[in-house]
């Protein structure tokens, strides 16, 4: 009962259980969106700061090539104006170098020596055949020995092309304002080049800048637009990354992480705090479902469980008292105690009726057996002078009241074949004789197979008596039966007495043997006359069989 209990709670719990699951999977879902266009806006944020910063050094190239003594390649002049636009930038660039259109070096900030060749430089190739600003990948800087991002614009005058202005965006710089950006803890940002080479990258920019990013992500860097995606980052931290490729107006590829770990905490916590605070209402609903329903319904049904198992072994007056109480078991308990008084009410009335009928059993065996000694005398004073036949019909009458005595000892309801055989042989040993054995299982007959079997025990004593094994003292006597399946065998076998022959002819108890045992049970007698003793068996049904009430045959058949 309290597993079903328990099972009940548990069934009334499962749909707050499943709308709690079901919130927490909303929740996560939503929160991984969120997390997905937090990591994309913020990409975008990085993309736009960077697109500034170079529009601000793409401004400066322009204004600077406009300078006379640049455009003019005035060496001693060229100098100074540069030195002068870099004091101004400060740390923002390197060295600011002025080329003529072979790539050779006319002046710079750094007076580096003047005809250095810088026409192997992919920007500067590029720079003289676009009309814009030229961004190139990550280099080394050959004065500086600085990583810059280098820049390069095409210098014209009156139409023709007379050099090549650039500078470097100094990667350490963009470096430390990475670094100070607002990164949630377990974040990310990387930028890279148009050849996927990192630029600039936090956190742990010592062991990333100057590599490539890993060829599964590599298409990343020239995507057709934007977006986002988990991946696991190259320092093992499951990411969300948002990223924004190179395009026209973002040169550089901008990647921003969040760490998945991070992101999901507060979930991760409320779902905690909704787990254990789930788990403690389920045992607090366990409990109270434990107490309401000991209350309520377990001890009821252990009281009506007790008063049932004290009626049953022998505490008539135990009731459940529970009539007006406890609901819909109060009033099972009611329903109860109903029947219970009733069946005392029936059970008294049985009683008293089970009296009445045993005194009316033994009333009428005393009047049987007083009808049966009239009918002794009576056969005495009819049949004066024939001494022998009147013991003979007596004794038959003896045994007839024996299994009557044997029937009114059950109440005339079913008597033992142990008690029968041992009325009728009684009479033919002393008590201490031991010639005469009984053996087989306690088995109970019917009251008119009881009768019969004294008569036919009785017929059989008689003649083991006259003429078999109990004529003589060393004779011996044994009465034997058992039970298979739906039929009782009895085997009377008798040794040591005088040669046996089988009679000439048949006598009225050859034929009281054959005659006396109900048809309906189906009897079948074997008798083997051998000469070292007379073996007799009977068997019959334990039931008797119903016969068809068209080819019955009358009790009174063989009346005649």
């Amino acid at each position: 009962m309290r597993r079903r209990l328990a099972a009940v709670t548990l069934t009334a719990l499962l749909p707050a259980i499943g709308m709690l699951a079901y919130n927490e999977f909303k929740v996560r879902e939503e929160r991984h969106d969120e997390v997905h266009e937090q990591a994309i806006r913020a990409s975008q944020q990085v993309a736009l700061e960077i697109e500034t910063m170079l529009e601000g050094v793409r401004g400066l190239l322009i204004a600077t090539a406009a300078i006379p003594s640049v455009t003019d390649r005035d060496m001693r002049h060229c100098h100074d104006a540069l030195s002068e636009v870099s004091g101004k930038l400060g740390a923002f660039v390197g060295n600011i170098l002025v080329l003529d259109n072979g790539g050779k070096l006319i002046c710079d900030t750094l007076n580096w020596q003047v005809g250095t060749d810088f026409s192997d430089r992919p920007y500067i190739r590029s720079a003289f055949t676009s009309d814009d600003v030229v961004i190139g990948g990550y280099t080394i800087a050959r004065i500086s020995n600085q990583a810059v991002l280098p820049i390069a614009f095409r210098m014209t005058r009156e139409g023709e092309t007379v050099g090549v202005i650039a500078t470097g965006l100094r990667l350490d710089w963009l470096q430390k304002r990475i670094t100070e950006r607002d990164v949630p803890q377990g974040g990310s940002v990387t930028v890279a080049d148009r050849d996927g080479v990192i630029i600039a990258r936090h956190p742990k920019p010592e062991a990333f800048v100057g590599t490539a990013i890993p060829d599964p992500y590599r298409y990343l860097v020239t995507a057709r637009t934007s977006g986002s995606l988990e991946v696991m980052s190259q320092d093992g931290t499951v990411r969300i990354l948002g990223y924004q490729p190179i395009t026209a107006h973002n040169p550089l590829y901008v990647s921003f992480g969040i760490s998945k770990t991070e992101a999901l905490a507060p979930v991760n916590r409320a779902t905690v705090t909704g787990i254990l605070l789930m788990l403690g209402g389920t045992f607090l609903a366990f409990i109270a479902a434990s107490l309401v329903g000991r209350r309520f319904i377990l001890d009821p049904i252990h009281n009506i469980v007790e008063v049932v198992t004290r009626w049953r072994e022998g505490d008539q007056s135990a009731r459940t008292e529970m009539e007006g109480r406890l609901g819909e078991l109060g009033l099972v308990g009611a329903a109860v105690d109903g029947l219970l008084d009733e069946i005392e009410v029936r059970r008294k009335a049985s009683a008293a009726a089970e009296e009445k009928r045993r005194l009316m059993a033994r009333e009428l065996s005393h009047r049987v057996k007083n009808t049966l000694s009239v009918i002794q005398a009576i056969v005495r004073q009819t049949f004066r002078g024939q001494d022998q036949q009147i013991i003979s019909f007596q004794h038959r009458v003896a045994a007839l009241a024996g299994g009557y005595d044997a029937l009114l000892s059950e109440d005339w309801n079913n008597a033992s074949i142990r008690e029968v055989a041992e009325r009728v042989m009684q009479p033919l040993r002393p008590a201490e004789d031991q010639s005469i054995s009984l053996s087989g299982p306690h088995l109970l007959l019917p009251p008119d197979i009881a009768v019969a079997l004294s008569l036919i025990l009785h017929e059989l004593g008689t003649n083991a008596l006259k003429y078999g094994s109990l004529s003589v003292q060393e004779g011996r006597l044994s009465v034997s039966w058992r039970e298979e399946a739906d039929r009782l065998s009895l085997t009377w076998r008798e040794r040591g007495g005088p040669p046996v022959t089988a009679p000439a002819r048949e006598g009225f108890g050859s034929r009281l043997i054959r005659l006396a045992f109900p048809a309906a049970y189906d009897p079948e007698v074997t008798s083997n006359f051998a000469p070292e003793g007379l073996e007799f068996t009977i068997s019959f049904r334990t039931t008797p069989v119903t016969a068809d009430p068209d080819t019955a045959i009358p009790e009174t058949a063989d009346a005649g």
